[in-house]
C-alpha cells in the first residue's frame, strides 16, 4: 500500500522531492511557508515554489505561521497520515509535530551529518573548503539535525563548484534518496543509525554582515568565501567607477599566483592580491546590471592595476 504523506518544504530546493514522491505515494497534504511579498516592486504576495507545485499536483496547501496554535496541530494529526517529509520547511517543528503520524517525520538534509546542523549547509559546506558532502535522510527528534540517519549519499565538492551548483547536485540526489528512503519504510526496512557527536559543527544562516570580501585572508578562503556565496546572496567588494563608490558582486573567481598589499589590482585582468597569494574574479555583477564575464566587464569598466579594492 502507498504511504499516506504530508509533506512539508519550501523553496525550489524542495520541489524535486515533492514530485518524486507523489508519483508513488499519497500527498495528503502540503505545507509551506505563506505567500511573501514580492514582485517587481515588492507589493505582490508570492506562493513558494511548493506552493506552487502543490496546487499542480492538485494537493491540499496549509501555511501556518507556526504551530502554537492547538487547531493547527490538531488539522495536522487529522490527515492521519503514514509520515511527514520534509525538506527545506524553514519551521522548527514542535514535538505534537513530530509524533503526529505513524512514523513521524524524516528530514532531507544537504550535509553529511552531523557536520552542518542548520540552516545554511551547502555554503558553510563550501566557505569551510569541505572536498565532500552529501544528502541524508534521518528521522526528526527534538534537536536541530540531531535525529538518527537512515540512508546517506556522499558528494564530492570540486574546487570551483559553487553553492548554486551545488544545490542543484544536492537537490535531484535528495529526491532519490527520500523516494528509496519511503519505499523502505513502507516494506518495513529502513535502518537507522544514531549520529555521532564527534564533528558536529553549526551552519548558521548567512548574514549580510558576513558577504563581504575580505581580501587580507589567503587567497584560499577568499576563493572559498566568493563561491561558497554564488549566486545568492553573493560575495562582494567596492569599486570607485567615475568618481562613484560602487558595490560589485563576484559570482565565480579563481585562485592565482601574485603577491602584494591586499586589495591591490595586480594586472590588468583584474588579478587582486591577498593575505597569502591572489585571485582573480571572472564573473561580475554591478547592482542592477546582469552578470557578465571578466573580459566583458572590464569592457566596459576598465580597473587600472595598482587600484585598491575593498
Amino acid at each position: 500500500m502507498p504511504l499516506r504523506i504530508i509533506f512539508m518544504g519550501t523553496p525550489e530546493f524542495s520541489v524535486p522531492t515533492l514530485v518524486a514522491l507523489a508519483a508513488g505515494h499519497e500527498i495528503v497534504a502540503v505545507y509551506t511557508q505563506p505567500p511573501r511579498p514580492g514582485g517587481r516592486r515588492g507589493l505582490d504576495l508570492q506562493k513558494s515554489p511548493v506552493h506552487q507545485a502543490a496546487e499542480l499536483l492538485g494537493v491540499p496547501v496549509l501555511t501556518p505561521l507556526n504551530f502554537k496554535d492547538g487547531d493547527d496541530r490538531e488539522t495536522f494529526r487529522k490527515f492521519n497520515a503514514d509520515v511527514a517529509v520534509v525538506v527545506a520547511y524553514g519551521l522548527l517543528l514542535p514535538e505534537e509535530i513530530l509524533s503526529g503520524t505513524r512514523h513521524g517525520c524524516y528530514n532531507g538534509h544537504a550535509s553529511l551529518l552531523p557536520r552542518w546542523r542548520g540552516a545554511a549547509p551547502i555554503q558553510r559546506a563550501i566557505m569551510a573548503g569541505d572536498h565532500e558532502t552529501g544528502m541524508m535522510v534521518m528521522k526528526m527528534d527534538k534537536g536541530l539535525d540531531t535525529g538518527p540517519v537512515a540512508l546517506t549519499k556522499a558528494v564530492v565538492i570540486g574546487e570551483t563548484m559553487t553553492a548554486g551548483e551545488l544545490h542543484d547536485k544536492l537537490m535531484q540526489i535528495g529526491a532519490t534518496l527520500m523516494k528509496e528512503a519511503m519505499a523502505k519504510l513502507e516494506a518495513g526496512d529502513l535502518p537507522l543509525t544514531p549520529q555521532p557527536e564527534e564533528g558536529a559543527a553549526y551552519a548558521a544562516k548567512i548574514s549580510k554582515a558576513e558577504t563581504r570580501v575580505d581580501f587580507t585572508k589567503p587567497a584560499s578562503e577568499v576563493h572559498n568565501h566568493i563561491r561558497g556565496l554564488s549566486p545568492f546572496p553573493g560575495a562582494w567588494f567596492e569599486l570607485t567607477i567615475g568618481g562613484k563608490l560602487e558595490r560589485i558582486k563576484v559570482l565565480n573567481s579563481e585562485k592565482v599566483k601574485g603577491t602584494g598589499a591586499p586589495g591591490t589590482v595586480l594586472d590588468e585582468v583584474l588579478t587582486v592580491a591577498c593575505g597569502d597569494g591572489a585571485v582573480r574574479p571572472t564573473r561580475l555583477q554591478k547592482a542592477g546590471g546582469k552578470p557578465l564575464e571578466v573580459a566583458e566587464f572590464l569592457r566596459g569598466t576598465p580597473v587600472a592595476a595598482g587600484t585598491r579594492i575593498a
